[in-house]
């Protein structure tokens, strides 16, 4: 049987998370930069611990206003600060729970900005290393923080997105624009089958690009969210995938 790992960011006030848990295999919790708190932070670790979920920190620019999602510009030494912060602060309290931590993933613009500007990758880079040892990245394939992350001998996960369109370069299609997110479960699980099998993705204007990915994301935001994975969990085990 082939088997795929799919993760969800979580700790961000979503209030079906623990809807979501039993069909991911991995999570992403936010350790504050934009959203979280101790008392988030500690439940989504519980949660993730009764469902047999790997535990990853989800660090972002330091920006709750926006939710992380806007570029912030500000000194490489207070970011690299900032995310040092968060990813120390999510290892001690998976540490108190008897867990390690399997995987750190970006957050909304800073995992945009680090997949095209090398000197915002390397700032990731430098915070990672500062903080943890053998931990995975989660990654856009093709991009910046993917060489970077090779070239310092940093294991990484290419990640794509079970819920969300492409452009032709392989960057997200804007939420702003329509038809950004996939609601529809047959069109996600096409969507993901496609990249599992044939290495392509359909983007936006209907081109396909070569892509890879060893895990798959689906956004707890996502109002069909725990439609998508209810109808994706049956269809991959119909065609012996397991989720793990």
């Amino acid at each position: 049987m082939k088997a795929i790992d799919i993760n969800c960011d979580v700790g961000e006030g979503i209030a079906t998370e623990i809807e979501l848990m039993p069909f991911i295999s991995s999570c992403s919790i936010a350790c504050t930069g934009h959203a979280g708190s101790i008392e988030t932070i500690d439940k989504s670790i519980r949660l993730a611990m009764l469902n047999n979920v790997k535990i990853g920190a989800h660090p972002s620019f330091p920006d709750r206003e926006n939710f992380g999602r806007k570029f912030l510009t500000m000194p490489a030494k207070s970011l690299q600060k900032s995310l040092e912060f968060q990813i120390n602060l999510l290892q001690k309290r998976v540490a108190l729970h008897g867990k390690t931590i399997n995987h750190i993933k970006a957050h909304g613009a800073l995992y945009n900005a680090m997949a095209v500007d090398e000197a915002i990758a390397q700032i990731f880079i430098n915070a990672c290393q500062n903080t943890v040892k053998n931990v995975l990245l989660y990654v856009p394939f093709q991009s910046k923080i993917a060489a970077l992350a090779l070239q310092h001998n940093i294991p990484i996960k290419y990640e794509a997105f079970i819920d969300r369109q492409y452009n032709n370069n392989l960057t997200l299609v804007s939420r702003s624009l329509p038809n950004a997110v996939i609601k529809n479960p047959k069109k996600a699980f096409e969507h993901i089958y496609a990249i599992m099998v044939e290495n392509k993705v359909s983007t936006i204007l209907n081109k396909k690009v070569s892509i890879k990915a060893d895990t798959f994301c689906i956004h707890g935001d996502n109002v069909k969210a725990l439609h998508i994975l209810k109808y994706i969990t049956r269809q991959l085990k119909e065609n012996d995938i397991i989720i793990e």
